[in-house]
């Protein structure tokens, strides 16, 4: 199967790494293109749209976590961050900020195609030809990508929208680790807990009035989590 028509961005400041990535992903069809700081990513996505972007988290001028929230204003293009073990904190940056799947340096270059071929498979969620959810306080337009609580719009990252939609068909059934990181986040994730602390910490943040104390998005202690939409 070809790859030519799905276009990545490689954002790195170090050069074996870029053209590593160049060498390999041209290798499998991609078309790429590299930027080495995010400020040149960003002037190179102004004529070129790409399907996904790469990006390494510490760089000169802009980094990872400031290129991915220049990004989310502009597109829900997938954004997967390189990084580096200890830059954990930096990582939770990136996720918060938009991005979408992050790989540890030093990776193998099998996980890291894998990873681009889940997010090229990603669509908006479409389990159901419904292309609204309503439920208590809660009112999510699929097509549009919208969600409003209570009347009030809750901006999301599109991970944050595609975990909560995959809950919010499933009011008040309790979810497990494994089954909302392998349905949001793919098979290869499912280890991954820290994904779901992250963004269910976000969730919270955007439409609890106490996220310390939350009553739509409840924790299952060492199962998983539950969605109680409200009245």
């Amino acid at each position: 199967m070809t790859n030519v028509h799905h276009r990545i961005l490689v954002v790195d400041d170090e050069p074996q790494i870029t053209r590593v990535l160049r060498t390999t992903l041209s290798s499998q069809g991609y078309d790429i293109r590299v930027a080495n700081d995010g400020t040149m990513a960003l002037e190179l996505m102004k004529d070129w749209t790409p399907h996904v972007v790469i990006t390494d988290l510490a760089m000169p001028n802009l980094d990872g976590v400031g290129l991915c929230r220049q990004i989310r204003q502009m597109s829900q293009v997938p954004i997967i961050v390189l990084s580096v073990r200890g830059q954990d904190r930096s990582k939770v940056e990136a996720l918060d900020a938009g991005a979408d799947d992050y790989v540890t340096k030093p990776f193998s270059m099998n996980e890291l195609l894998a990873r681009i071929r889940a997010q090229l498979r990603r669509k908006p969620a479409t389990e159901e030809p419904a292309s609204s959810i309503t439920a208590g306080d809660f009112s999510i337009d699929l097509d549009a990508r919208s969600v409003k609580v209570v009347g009030h719009e809750v901006r999301l990252t599109p991970k944050e929208f595609d975990l909560l939609v995959y809950l919010a068909r499933r009011p008040g059934k309790v979810i497990t680790h494994r089954t909302l990181l392998a349905a949001v986040w793919g098979p290869n994730s499912t280890e991954q807990p820290e994904y779901l602390r992250v963004f269910v910490g976000q969730l919270r943040k955007k439409f609890e009035t106490d996220p310390s104390s939350p009553k739509y998005l409840l924790t299952e202690p060492w199962v998983g989590y539950r969605f109680e939409p409200g009245s």
